[in-house]
C-alpha cells in the first residue's frame, strides 16, 4: 500500500496529532479535524493526510464520534466463570456474534484471588427496553458459562483513552483538584435524534476522513446537514455525546512498529461503605486512569467496590502507578480493606451496540423472541 503520509506514531507530528486526537476533543462538532487542527497547532490539510493514513494502515484502527453509552442503554461490566477448555470459544462467539459486548478480554492475577477463576470480562450494554440480565442469562448458556457477575456503574470518576499523552507519566502525577462524580442516567430519544445518533456512531471510513465528515451521516439520517447538526447539538446538550476520538491499535505491533502499550491492569479497591465517592474522586485525579467506576463486585471479588483501568509497556511501571494510587489514598485518610489487579491478555474492543432496533434484529437472527427480552 503506497501512503503519502508517514504512519508511525513515533514520527513527531503524528505524536503531537494523536496527543489531541485520541481523547481531547469533547462533544460535538461539524468539522472535528479542524478542531484537531486548532488544538495541535498542524494546519487541517496535514491533519487530513496522517490521520487517513494511519487509518489506512490500521495503526488507527478506528475513528469516530463516542457516545456516553451508559446514559443510552443499560450497561455493566461482566465477569464470566467459565471453564478454560471453553475460553476461547467463548471469546470468540463474544466478538464476532454479540454486537452489544464491547470489550473482551481475557484476564489474570498474579496469585490465587477472590474471583480469580473470573477469567473473561466484558463491558455490556443493552439497548432501551431490553433486560440486561435475560441478555447474560442466554449469553450463559450459549458461551457454557457456569456463572456471571454483572456489575453496573454507580459513579463515573474518570474516562479518556489518550495512551500518547499519557506516555511520559510519572507515578503520582495527578490534577490538582478532584472532578464531580457523573452518575449515568438514562435519557430517552426520540425517532429524529436516534436516526441522528445511528448515523453519528458508527467509525469513519478512510473516504470519510475529511473536512465536513457528516454529509452523508445526514443524508443516512434522511435530514439535511444543518438539521443532522442541530440534532446533534441537542443530544450533546442532552449529555449523550462524548468525544470525537481517534482510537490506536494499541495491543498490537503495527507495519514494523511496537505496541503502544503491553500491559493493562483493571485495579480493584474495597473501601468500607460511604468512602466509595470520596475514594473514586481520589483515583480520578490520576492522570494515568483511562476509566475509573464505583462498581459493586459483591463477595465473589471481596467486595470491591472502586475499579479502574492503567495501561503501560511495562508491568513495573503499571504497578508503579498503583502503588502511588495506593500512597494517595492512605494520604487523604481513605481507608483500603482489600485491592487487587486483574491483568489484560487476548482482548477485543469493539463499541458496543446501544440500538433498540438492532437488538430486535439481533434476536431475530438467533431465534429469539425479543419481546421474552423485556
Amino acid at each position: 500500500m503506497k501512503l503519502d503520509a508517514p504512519i508511525s506514531i513515533d514520527d513527531p507530528i503524528n505524536r503531537r496529532i494523536l496527543v489531541v486526537s485520541e481523547d481531547q476533543v469533547s462533544g460535538f462538532h461539524r468539522r472535528p479535524f479542524d478542531v484537531i487542527a486548532a488544538r495541535s497547532g498542524i494546519d487541517p490539510q496535514t491533519i487530513l493526510q496522517r490521520i487517513g493514513a494511519m487509518l489506512k494502515v490500521g495503526t488507527i484502527r478506528r475513528v469516530r464520534q463516542t457516545l456516553l453509552a451508559t446514559n443510552l442503554a443499560h450497561g455493566a461490566l461482566v465477569a464470566w466463570r467459565i471453564d478454560n477448555g471453553q475460553l476461547n470459544t467463548a471469546f470468540d462467539w463474544l466478538v464476532k456474534r454479540d454486537p452489544f459486548s464491547g470489550h473482551v478480554v481475557i484476564r489474570s492475577t498474579d496469585t490465587d484471588a477472590p474471583g480469580s477463576a473470573f477469567k473473561l470480562w466484558t463491558t455490556l450494554k443493552v439497548p432501551q427496553g431490553f433486560s440486561l440480565e435475560k441478555h447474560c442469562q442466554y449469553l450463559r448458556g450459549v458461551i457454557g458459562a457456569e456463572q456471571s457477575i454483572s456489575m453496573p456503574a454507580k459513579r463515573l470518576f474518570k474516562l479518556g483513552v489518550g495512551h500518547m499523552r499519557r506516555k511520559d507519566l510519572k507515578p503520582g502525577d495527578r490534577a490538582d483538584s478532584a472532578q464531580a462524580a457523573s452518575i449515568p442516567q438514562i435519557t430517552r430519544l426520540d425517532d429524529e435524534q436516534w436516526r441522528v445518533l445511528i448515523a453519528l456512531k458508527r467509525e469513519l471510513a478512510p473516504d470519510e476522513i475529511v473536512a465536513e465528515p457528516w454529509t452523508g451521516r445526514a443524508d443516512e439520517a434522511g435530514v439535511t446537514l444543518e438539521r443532522f447538526c442541530e440534532v446533534a447539538e441537542r443530544l450533546n446538550a442532552l449529555g449523550v455525546i462524548g468525544r470525537f476520538s481517534t482510537f490506536l491499535e494499541h495491543a498490537k505491533p503495527v507495519d514494523g512498529s511496537a505496541a503502544v502499550t503491553r500491559y493493562n491492569g483493571l485495579f480493584h479497591w474495597a473501601v468500607p461503605p460511604g468512602h466509595e465517592i470520596d475514594a473514586g474522586t481520589e483515583v480520578g485525579r490520576h492522570h494515568c486512569m483511562t476509566h475509573a467506576y464505583w462498581r459493586e463486585g459483591g463477595p465473589q471479588f471481596n467486595n470491591v467496590n472502586i475499579m479502574g483501568v492503567v495501561h503501560g509497556t511495562e508491568k513495573p511501571a503499571v504497578l508503579a502507578h498503583k502503588a502511588a494510587i495506593d500512597a494517595h489514598l492512605a494520604e487523604a485518610g481513605i481507608p483500603v480493606i482489600y485491592t487487587n489487579v486483574f491483568w489484560g491478555g487476548r482482548s477485543e474492543i469493539k463499541p458496543s451496540e446501544i440500538s433498540p432496533i438492532a437488538y430486535r434484529q439481533w434476536c431475530e437472527e438467533h431465534g429469539i423472541d425479543a419481546d421474552a427480552m423485556k
